[in-house]
């Protein structure tokens, strides 16, 4: 591994497609991050996506990840924050060079890139009735996308957590023999691909959780990663819900 690095302070923004429209522009906004992540693909949300590209073939990807940079990408350059989303969802390399189109219109020059390879719709006759075939994908792609220098990563079908263990990787030169390290991270990933269900927005106690804007409108979780592959689970300051053992 080389040497020492910065802790890595990685943010989310969505834990589902059609999560809170505004987290994103919060997140950036609410405090110090350098990557923020977004998870979008849900098994169901493969469904959806399918249905969108059969009606147009340059579809297949979450389109409100592309409203939500209408304002997000201009602030996230502005302050240094890496995007990675799995928003590309069945089509990343549309999602990647719509991205490029809107960065044009809105006069930001940022670096966009796609992790493809989890389709298999094309691998074999699935039989009638299918929509879309895809494989989980690592946070290997990623991390190549990270160290080549770029601002905005969107995949298709990877796992929740290699949306975290992919700039952690990146961020701290980590082996694929470091699994100790790449473990801590995995967890970091499950709680932040949780959303606001890991700041009080699940919590069965919820009436134990006060302060502004209680649980009614939670903050979005944020993961201080370590270089051992350990992490503080946090939230921007004067956000709503809690970050507890319970929640």
């Amino acid at each position: 591994m080389s040497g020492v690095r910065s802790p890595l302070r990685v943010g989310n923004a969505s834990g589902f497609y059609g999560d809170r429209f505004d987290a994103l522009r919060e997140m950036l906004t609410g405090g110090p991050l350098d990557v923020l992540t977004g998870d979008y693909l849900a098994e169901l949300t493969m469904l959806i996506l399918g249905r969108d590209r059969l009606k147009n073939p340059r579809r297949g990807y979450a389109k409100t990840f592309l409203g939500q940079l209408e304002e997000g990408l201009g602030l996230a350059v502005d302050r240094g924050v890496k995007l990675v989303a799995n928003a590309g969802g069945l089509n990343p390399s549309g999602l990647a060079d719509e991205i490029r189109a809107l960065a044009d219109r809105v006069g930001v020059s940022v670096r966009v890139a796609h992790v493809e390879g989890d389709d298999l719709l094309a691998d074999r006759d699935w039989g009638p009735g299918v929509l879309t075939a895809n494989a989980y994908l690592g946070g290997a792609g990623i991390a190549a996308c990270l160290r080549a220098g770029a601002d905005v990563v969107v995949t298709g079908r990877v796992t929740d957590a290699a949306l975290v263990t992919g700039p952690a990787t990146a961020h701290f030169g980590w082996l694929a023999e470091d699994l100790d390290r790449l473990a801590g991270a995995v967890v970091a990933g499950h709680v932040l691909e949780c959303g606001a269900q890991a700041t009080g927005g699940n919590y069965s106690f919820f009436h134990e959780i006060s302060g502004s804007r209680g649980v009614g409108h939670p903050g979005f979780p944020i993961a201080e990663i370590h270089a051992d592959g350990s992490a503080v689970i946090t939230k921007h300051p004067g956000t709503g819900g809690a970050v507890t053992v319970g929640t």
